[in-house]
């Protein structure tokens, strides 16, 4: 079965069938918040609930946009209060690298949004996903962006 694995691997057509195969079905999500227990606790519990979408995690924003490549992913979950820079300020420069992009924000707390767009009108809370959440409600979230 190796030996065949590497010989189907070798033809460049089996190549393009696979990735394309890969890209139809699979759904890319980065999952960027400063508390590893709930990046690492979203990653298992979405990866668990559906074999078709990745998730890449991140802890500090500052890294995230070092790593981040356009049009990789098809959706950001982005915690609001985070140190150095906090998920508004984030998005803005995500929006900047991929226009594409879907972005939810995660928030334990209140969120004023009349303020928030006095403060900042460019910014859209069409997604914002409350904490704690369960799996079941976040994966239903998830799937609505991704639709």
């Amino acid at each position: 079965m190796i030996k065949e694995f590497r010989e189907i691997s070798k033809s460049s057509t089996a190549d393009v069938v696979t990735k394309r195969d890969k890209d139809r079905y699979w759904k890319r999500i980065l999952i960027v918040d400063d508390d590893p227990d709930i990046t690492n606790t979203f990653k298992m519990g979405i990866e668990n609930a559906s074999k078709s979408i990745s998730v890449h995690t991140h802890n500090d924003s500052r890294k995230v946009l070092l790593d981040f490549e356009p049009n990789f992913y098809d959706l950001m979950l982005i915690d609001i209060n985070m140190p150095y820079m906090n998920g508004f300020q984030l998005s803005e420069k995500i929006l900047e690298i991929d226009i594409n992009v879907k972005i939810c924000f995660m928030s334990s707390g209140e969120i004023n949004r009349d303020a928030l767009r006095d403060i900042n009108p460019s910014i859209s809370l069409g997604c914002f996903i409350r904490k704690p959440v369960t799996i079941d409600n976040l994966i239903g979230r998830i799937i609505k962006e991704l639709d």
